[in-house]
């Protein structure tokens, strides 16, 4: 059974405007699905649906097997979500709110304490679990939401944008804490605008554009569907360019239309290892490599050939130059 299985799932407004526009998906028990788009794109609007805070308007979907419209309180009984905006009472302290949601989870009272604290842990916030929520900085209440999302070990866990707007310190204890939660069997549906955070958390990425996925897969297959990594060599001195570009044909496709300060680009399957062959090779036909730059297709790519546009928030990783 899929922890979560679309089909067909529409979101459409009393003015016509479909949010969410007939998707198809299946995750997986145990799964980290990325979900990745701009905003506006449907993800939040998705997610909506699937913890039962919005109801579909078309198609079905289910959520540990069961309903999300026809089944909404077994739902929420096996899931865990944690939204853009945590929802915290300002007045309570990190430790007060804990305890009270194992309470209302029908955690065993003698059971509240011991859970609490072991999350406020896992997520760095044993410092400061007796201060009022009202004192706490962005990231340690999203943090703190996370580990209420947790205090009832949920099948699913779904994350919307958990990092949007997080220190690097925060980000890295939210990425640590999926990583943990993935090895411990939990399904993590997890939205978000950030490439990295997919490519590294993700077993599978669903690409979704104006309410419509238009890619999916593992985050490695959906690159290589781009293209395969290439480098971009400059060349020192008045290279013979009709000889280097016969001795690239040899390891890819060769490139001549490149960016700027680039003299030739070449297709290469191995990546890094392929670097010091061409290098050798150029050399013996007596071509001298000033620079060479790897570089590899990333997930904007993906979302660029798919819908023309870059995700927001996407950057360039650096280049392996040498």
């Amino acid at each position: 059974m899929a922890a979560i299985e679309v089909s067909a799932l529409e979101r459409e407004y009393r003015s016509g405007f479909k949010a969410v526009d007939g998707i198809d998906l299946r995750v997986e028990p145990g799964e980290v699905y990325g979900f990745l788009g701009p905003n506006g794109a449907g993800k939040t609007t998705t997610v909506r649906m699937l913890v039962t805070l919005l109801r579909p308007t078309g198609g079905r979907a289910t959520v540990a097997g069961h309903d999300v419209a026809t089944e909404p309180q077994k739902v929420r009984r096996k899931i865990g979500v944690a939204l853009q905006e945590a929802a915290l009472d300002h007045l309570m302290t990190g430790r007060e709110l804990m305890e009270l949601q194992a309470t209302l989870h029908g955690i065993p009272a003698r059971s509240v304490a011991d859970r609490a604290q072991d999350l406020i842990g896992r997520v760095g916030l044993s410092d400061a679990q007796d201060r009022r929520v009202g004192t706490y900085s962005g990231g340690m209440r999203r943090r703190l939401d996370l580990a209420m999302a947790l205090i009832h070990a949920p099948e699913v866990l779904f994350l919307d944008e958990p990092t949007t707007g997080l220190d690097p310190t925060s980000r890295a204890t939210l990425w640590d804490e999926v990583r943990r939660l993935k090895a411990d069997g939990t399904t993590v549906f997890l939205t978000t605008q950030y490439l990295e955070e997919a490519d590294q958390l993700a077993d599978r990425v669903g690409i979704i554009s104006a309410g419509k996925i238009v890619a999916e897969g593992t985050p490695q297959a959906l690159k290589d569907e781009v293209g395969r990594p290439h480098l971009d060599l400059c060349f020192v001195g008045d290279a013979d360019l009709p000889r280097a570009r016969e001795v690239l044909a040899g390891f890819g496709e060769v490139r001549v239309d490149t960016v700027d300060g680039v003299d030739l680009s070449v297709g290469v399957l191995e990546g890094s290892r392929a670097i010091a062959p061409v290098i050798r090779a150029l050399d013996e036909a007596g071509i001298v490599v000033g620079r060479v730059e790897l570089v590899e297709p990333t997930l904007d790519d993906v979302f660029a050939a798919q819908t023309g546009s870059h995700l927001e928030g996407a950057a360039t990783p650096a280049p392996t130059a040498i």
